[in-house]
């Protein structure tokens, strides 16, 4: 049968010595001549620390005594010297005994440590409180020592309990450490490194990962004595930290399609524990200036080559000297910010060198910086995305002494990759929203008109959400005998195809109001017209065109204003005393539909009656019910005698949040007295 740990073998004989109170050797058996090599003559009168090795090592091992603190007993391993100087490691049991004449001796027992197995006794007091799990099996593969974080696992490893045999446990092929394999280990030595062990615990609460090593414990003459598992819990190690960071990155990296905001958003995470300080610079094509990079002025050692747009730091009193958002930034051309750019390549500097020699050199500036700061590493990484290098982002570290790693690098590029597919989904959004906006901004009317009829004054904000700008229009057209048309609409869809119908809906209801037709009829005709077009495919839009319209005609004469709306909301008409109200208008169907004739309404208005014509935009939310969005449009019009640049102002900062959500148009138009 085979021995298990702490059990010594029967053939083994001990070897025996015996030393007086004052240390000197009084006895001298056969097996400790044949274990180390003095013959008695030698030996006999001579201290005991003749075959024992150094001292330190010796007290080391010698100061523990027994579990129940007797001092009259000791053991444990210590080395001594073979007569030949070479070392042996053996276990030594001793005990004081009294002596005939009154005094006392010390009775030394000494196997080799090859014969003794493993002697947990010494490990217990070392490892007991360790804050690994540790758990050792013996050669019969039976559970004979766990310390504490070891024993409060017996829940999820069953195998962890004293005395217990691994063979009397089932195969458990999804169990954190398989039997199979720690029995593997015993038999070919072939140790299992850092293999990854999780549960989760019995309510479902807590779940906890381990890295676990298993290897074969052997003696002096490398005879197998047993199989130690030890496991250290790396729930929050670093490893997982970074898994836990790419997984912010793919929350809170994209989440608008601004390119301003994504770069910050990357400066910001890289700040989450990773880098002390991130800058991220982009191209012009991705963030432009004022003025072309290419037109700035440079130097043979320093070109602009990025502008920049964002930064981040951990320190709280502020970040380190850097350049405003949107200032070009200089780079020597023998810099790695450069390289970057040119190869598309990462950088990595460890240990960033700021001597004569280095890149830093060329740029006194920067090298300044870097030694005020205690910037002592660093990391470039393109920003690269569909072919396209569109920056770069740069990590440092001075407050963590810790340099970056090739590992440190493989995160920065995947938060880098991350951050560029976000970078130039903006890009190429701001690119089509700016086109669209800027065709609408030329489509809609430059300057207003109401001659001696109304007092105007309008506002135009395009929506921020991803959708882009819309094709909301309004305008104003001054006809023959001081009447006045005010039209408001919005086009169905957003981007440059909704800039391009609004366009020529406004075009077409320009030329149908100078046939002096009555608003009732000419949004019959331009109804007629788009669903016709619609009909032969004559449309510029490959789709349909669905367009809401206000259309309201103002006689100053008779101070009579006739209104017909195409699935428009009505206007808001707030009397000169105060009084604000919505008059109802005949239910009429949006243009391009065909579906039938419109019907117009007349309303008699005072001298100084305020007309607020508006688009969905402005009342219509998610988080909102409409009646109360008109309620706050009735409060926000109560004072309707303030100048109408500063009531439309009101208007908007009391209806519109932050974001809007659609485009918001707003027309307002005060009568005035008519001149004789």
């Amino acid at each position: 049968m085979r021995r298990g740990f702490g059990e010594r073998p029967e053939e083994e004989t001990p070897a025996i010595a015996v030393l007086d109170e004052n240390g000197l050797v009084i006895g001298w058996s056969k097996t400790a001549e044949k274990l180390l090599g003095y013959p008695p003559e030698e030996i006999l009168g001579r201290p005991g620390t003749t075959v024992r090795m150094a001292r330190d090592r010796a007290t080391r091992i010698w100061t523990w005594t027994g579990g129940s603190g007797d001092e009259n007993y000791r053991a444990g391993m210590i080395d001594l010297r073979h007569h030949d100087g070479t070392q042996i490691v053996v276990h030594a049991e001793s005990a004081r005994i009294a002596t005939k004449d009154g005094r006392h001796a010390w009775v030394v027992a000494v196997v080799p440590a090859a014969a003794t197995g493993i002697e947990l006794s010494v490990l217990e007091p070392l490892l007991t409180h360790a804050p690994v799990v540790m758990a050792v099996w013996d050669t019969d593969l039976r559970s004979v020592w766990l310390n504490e974080s070891a024993q409060g696992l017996a829940e999820v490893f069953p195998y962890f309990e004293i005395g217990r045999l691994l063979t009397d446990s089932p195969s458990e092929a999804d169990a954190p450490v398989p039997p199979e394999l720690i029995q593997r280990v015993l038999e070919d030595g072939v140790p299992v490194i850092d293999r990854e062990a999780r549960w989760v615990a019995e309510d479902h609460h807590d779940e906890r990962t381990y890295s676990t090593f298993l290897f074969r414990v052997e003696g002096v003459d490398g005879r197998p004595l047993g199989v130690c598992l030890m496991a250290v819990d790396i729930t929050y190690s670093r490893a997982r930290e970074r898994l836990a960071l790419l997984r912010k990155a793919s929350i809170q990296i994209g989440t608008t399609l601004n390119v301003g905001r994504t770069a910050q958003e990357l400066a910001d995470l890289a700040v989450q524990g990773f880098a002390d300080f991130c800058v991220v610079d982009l191209t012009d094509e991705v963030f432009p200036g004022p003025e072309p990079l290419q037109r700035l002025p440079s130097t043979e050692e320093r070109v602009p080559v990025f502008r920049r747009a964002a930064v981040a730091s951990t320190r709280s009193e502020g970040t380190e000297p850097t350049l405003p958002i949107g200032e070009p930034v200089y780079v020597p051309a023998s810099s790695p910010f450069t390289h970057v750019l040119d190869t598309g390549e990462s950088y990595l500097e460890p240990k960033l060198d700021t001597s004569s020699d280095s890149w830093p050199a060329d740029d006194p500036e920067r090298a300044r910086t870097i030694r005020d700061t205690g910037i002592h590493t660093m990391i470039v990484v393109p920003l690269k995305a569909r072919g396209s290098i569109l920056g770069n982002a740069v990590f440092h570290r001075n407050e963590n002494k810790t340099p970056f790693t090739r590992d440190d690098l493989l995160l920065a590029e995947e938060l880098a990759a991350r951050a560029a597919l976000s970078l130039d989904n903006a890009r190429q959004y701001t690119r089509e929203r700016d086109t669209a906006l800027a065709l609408q901004r030329q489509l809609l009317p430059s300057k207003l008109s109401g001659g001696d009829a109304v007092e105007l004054a309008s506002r135009y904000l395009p929506s921020e959400v991803h959708e882009g700008v819309g094709g909301d229009w309004y305008d104003t057209i001054l006809l023959p005998d001081s009447r006045v048309a005010l039209i408001v609409g919005d086009v169905t869809g957003h981007g440059i195809n909704a800039a391009a119908s609004m366009g020529r809906l406004r075009t077409a209801m320009r030329t149908l109001a100078y046939l002096n037709l009555p608003p009732d009829e000419l949004l019959t005709r331009l109804d007629e017209l788009y669903a016709r077009e619609a009909d032969e495919g004559d449309g510029i839009a490959e789709s349909p065109i669905a367009a809401t319209c206000l259309y309201a005609l103002y006689d100053p004469a008779t101070r009579i204003c006739t209104m017909a709306s195409a699935g428009h909301l009505p206007p808001a008409v707030a009397h000169p005393a105060g009084e604000v109200y919505f008059p109802t208008l005949p239910a009429g169907t949006p243009i391009g539909l065909g579906l039938g004739p419109h019907q117009a309404v007349e309303l008699e208005l005072d001298e100084g009656t305020l007309m607020v014509l508006y688009t969905d935009g402005l009342v219509e939310r998610r988080d909102c019910d409409i009646d109360e969005t008109m309620r706050r449009l009735t409060e926000a019009l109560a004072r309707t005698e303030i100048p109408l640049d500063t009531l439309s102002t009101n208007v908007i900062q009391t209806m519109v949040p932050e974001t809007a959500e659609d485009d918001v148009t707003l027309l307002l138009a005060r009568t005035r007295t008519p001149t004789p």
